[in-house]
């Protein structure tokens, strides 16, 4: 596999990892919008996963913008 395709392949996974780390916060969850009632409803570790899962999508995006040569 060339350098490109490895990076495309691990920008995309890190994104559907963020997005079922997302969607695995939600699991118990009694109300999903508004956000902040979503939010306010969530323990602290649903917290944690819902932002980690946020910000891997956001790393995801931005190196796929970024990405020299793409």
């Amino acid at each position: 596999m060339t350098a490109d395709k490895q990076r495309r392949a691990a920008t995309a996974a890190g994104f559907l990892a963020g997005t079922l780390a997302c969607l695995n916060a939600f699991r118990d969850a009694k109300v999903v919008w508004p956000p902040d009632a979503a939010w306010s409803v969530m323990p602290h570790a649903q917290r944690l996963e819902m932002g980690v899962g946020i910000v891997m999508i956001l790393i995801a995006l931005v190196v796929s913008v970024v990405r020299p040569g793409g």
